[in-house]
């Protein structure tokens, strides 16, 4: 027989081309890409200083479209991109002064995280009870984020974007890991809610169990939302006490701001002598205690005469002890402290702050980032030291509690200093190194999130604003502007009692990170068993 060959030029009938998808195919492709980006968007959208917090459920329902059944890589990059339209505009503040760079590597890692979590979300979403096991694969992720690299980064944790939430109550039943997670687990049973309607509409079948476990998921949440309010109260436990707290401002915008060190002391020495002087007409009550923000005296008063005149003269003319924020430098270490500054005694306490920022107040692998960029390390050009201790300081007879600055995104940084007995907290700041970004807003945020955690009042005495005063139950009562100099004084409430999120600490994280961990297994034990069986 001759076989004759197809003309040069012409297929062979017997191997036909695959025809090139159509272009609108292909768009059809990015779809679920596009998606994931957006509902990252979505997610940030729904954080201060917007009160937008519940966008935070169709945030979630979208990208639990997106991740359910898709193969592990898939999962890894639509993950990421959800990290990456949340993170990039959440943080864009910490390139403000420096650069996009270090903006942009942070998000970089941190979007990781995000995109392990989507991994592991995918890989339950065919799991009976799906919604639960992928919200708390979300707190998990929180959980790792919040340690590593570096000690770890919270910033951008579900609870921080619900300070105006219904869902907020939670906070005091068992603190951040269990507010976060109650927002998530409602955002992934939304989308199963819709999921199996659209499912009975196209076969008309309903699987009754998975329907009660998504009308659970998201009922569950919103019901112990409401019953937690209980655990939230004002009322006064150890009688009250008048505080202020000062916002001085400084006299440039910016990393330069610094510069003027002293300028920065006087004008919060000002502010207090003004305050001092509305008090002696009558205008204010006297303030029981003051509050100054962190880096209030970038000068240390323990090496330079001239700034502990400048704070003896401030508190001698309030007539009350000032928590003032300062860098000192003790046996050739540097130190982020308070200073208990009383009126007649001088400095009597002090706090080191412990969880430093790192390439803020630290550069770590510095020898590796000096030979990579030199403007680091003569930014940073003296790691600060940690502190080893918790704050509270007695202030006229009150027990206020410090976490300086960044420690108020770090759960252990706020509960120990209300177990170790304070009725107050504050948390002195300094955002002047981020100029007018939505980062004082986003801190605020986590401010009346611990308020609630605790039950305690919060003041936030900021060098350049928004300080505020906040109540137990997270409400802002007074706050000032942006650069400018200003005071806050209020008769607050003292507490004492816990809560059961203060009490239990660390144990509601781990009870979802070992939910999260079980349902991976599962997960993971039945794709063995699915491969097992179709093999045989």
């Amino acid at each position: 027989m001759t076989v004759t060959a197809p003309p040069v030029g012409q297929p062979d009938q017997a191997e036909p081309q695959t025809a090139p998808a159509p272009r609108g195919a292909r768009l059809l492709r990015l779809v679920p890409a596009a998606a994931a980006a957006l509902s990252g968007v979505l997610l940030y959208v729904s954080f201060p200083p917007r009160t937008l917090w519940w966008l935070a459920l169709p945030a979630f329902a979208v990208f639990g479209w997106v991740l359910r059944g898709r193969s592990w890589k898939a999962a890894f990059g639509l993950g990421y991109l959800f990290g990456l339209g949340f993170l990039l505009p959440l943080l864009v503040w910490t390139g403000v002064e420096v650069g996009p760079g270090p903006w942009l590597a942070l998000v970089a890692i941190e979007a990781v995280f995000v995109a392990l979590v989507g991994v592991g979300a995918a890989a339950v979403s065919k799991l009976p009870a799906w919604p639960l096991w992928a919200a708390a694969l979300w707190i998990a992720g929180e959980a790792a984020r919040a340690r590593v690299p570096f000690r770890g980064f919270p910033w951008g944790k579900i609870a921080f974007g619900q300070a105006d939430g219904v869902f907020l109550p939670l906070a005091a039943l068992g603190g951040t890991p269990v507010l976060g997670f109650a927002v998530v687990l409602c955002g992934f049973g939304l989308y199963e809610v819709v999921r199996l309607v659209l499912e009975r509409r196209r076969t008309g079948e309903l699987r009754r169990s998975a329907a009660a476990v998504a009308l659970l998921s998201v009922a569950v949440p919103v019901v112990a939302a409401v019953a937690a309010r209980t655990l939230v109260s004002d009322k006064a436990e150890d009688g009250t006490a008048t505080v202020a707290v000062i916002q001085g401002n400084v006299p440039r915008l910016g990393l330069e701001f610094n510069a003027q060190r002293r300028a920065v002391l006087d004008y919060h020495a000002r502010e207090t002598e003004r305050l001092a002087a509305e008090v002696k007409a009558g205008k204010v009550a006297r303030p029981d205690f003051v509050l100054w923000p962190e880096n209030s005296s970038d000068i240390d008063p323990f090496a330079y005469a001239d700034a502990a005149v400048v704070i003896d003269n401030a508190a001698k003319a309030i007539g009350a002890p000032i928590s003032v924020g300062g860098v000192v430098e003790r046996d050739g270490k540097l130190y982020n402290e308070q200073i208990l500054w009383d009126p007649v005694k001088g400095p009597t306490q002090t706090y080191d702050k412990r969880q430093v920022q790192p390439f803020g107040e630290y550069l770590p692998l510095r020898s590796l980032i000096g030979a990579i960029n030199g403007n680091w390390t003569s930014m940073v050009r003296q790691d600060f030291s940690r502190g080893s201790k918790p704050g509270v300081f007695d202030m006229d007879g009150a027990k206020v509690g410090l976490a300086t600055c960044y420690e108020a995104a770090f759960d252990w940084a706020v509960r120990d200093t209300v177990t170790h007995g304070a009725q107050v907290i504050s948390v002195p700041s300094n955002n002047a190194t981020f100029d007018r970004s939505e980062m004082t807003y986003q801190q605020l945020a986590m401010s009346r999130v611990r308020a609630v955690e605790h039950s305690r009042t919060v003041t936030v005495p900021v060098t350049s604003g928004v300080s505020a005063i906040i109540m137990p139950d997270g409400r802002i009562t007074q706050k000032t502007g942006m650069f400018v100099a200003d005071s806050l004084v209020q008769k607050v409430p003292l507490r004492s009692s816990e809560t059961p999120a203060t009490k239990l600490g660390i144990l509601p994280e781990i009870a979802l990170v070992l939910v999260a961990a079980g349902g991976l297994g599962w997960a993971i034990g039945a794709g063995v068993r699915a491969r097992r069986s179709a093999t045989n």
